[in-house]
């Protein structure tokens, strides 16, 4: 379709992959409301785009990436893929900003700043829609169930303890903020994943996520306990 204020982003799409695919499109556009509804009555279809190769009709988009051989998303799908991006991302910016400072990239000072800069996109992540994160938290977290505004007020926290550790400010409130959502955390999803053996969705990077509770969100939590201990042993001037 390709209407005032309106143009398909899956047609776009289709034909792009036909043409990176190697083939030679021709492309109809329905432009009125009136050609789109006799081109779905006519095919006895109920969307566009509608892909046709050599006279045979493959579909729309995702269809056509069936017909490739290409991955298509699943409802409910299981992945990996945010949390993947989330921790390269905390990666670039934890290097970007010490080579900015002109300090060593390998060192202890950027594991640290990687994990502060994951808390931070985390807890935005969480804050991006705070019912549907607090609902998916409350299905495993054991404090959260006890006391419900604990749900609400996590992601505050994790991203307090991100944003001091930042800026390397108040450690003395980092330290016990880290070391207690990160341990409550840590023995929650360990609770309901490996001892009672649930298969639920892991609420670390936001309520819509499909990510399995688990390794992911376990290592989430023992990563602020780490964090919080190395941090306390730089406060009591042991390192």
């Amino acid at each position: 379709m390709v209407m005032p204020g309106h143009i398909c982003p899956y047609g776009l799409k289709a034909r792009f992959l036909l043409r990176r695919k190697g083939l030679a499109v021709d492309d109809h556009w329905l432009r009125t409301r009136e050609e789109t509804d006799e081109f779905k009555a006519r095919h006895g279809v109920e969307s566009t785009p509608q892909v046709f190769i050599d006279g045979r009709r493959i579909g729309g988009y995702e269809a056509l990436r069936r017909h490739f051989g290409l991955h298509v998303k699943e409802e409910g799908e299981t992945t990996y893929r945010p949390v993947v991006a989330v921790f390269a991302v905390a990666l670039l910016m934890a290097a970007a900003m010490r080579w900015a400072a002109g300090l060593p990239l390998v060192s202890a000072e950027l594991v640290a700043s990687f994990v502060a800069a994951s808390m931070c996109l985390l807890a935005m992540l969480k804050l991006q829609d705070l019912e549907s994160f607090s609902t998916m938290f409350l299905n495993y977290d054991l404090l959260a169930r006890r006391a419900v505004p604990y749900a609400y007020a996590y992601p505050f926290g994790e991203l307090l303890a991100g944003v001091l550790m930042l800026s390397g400010q108040g450690l003395w409130l980092v330290v016990p903020v880290a070391a207690f959502i990160g341990t409550v955390g840590a023995v929650s999803v360990f609770q309901a994943v490996y001892v009672e053996k649930r298969a639920l969705r892991c609420a670390c990077v936001g309520g819509g996520s499909q990510v399995p509770l688990g390794f992911v969100s376990l290592t989430e939590n023992l990563m602020m306990v780490g964090m919080a201990v190395w941090m306390g042993l730089r406060l009591a001037g042991t390192l």
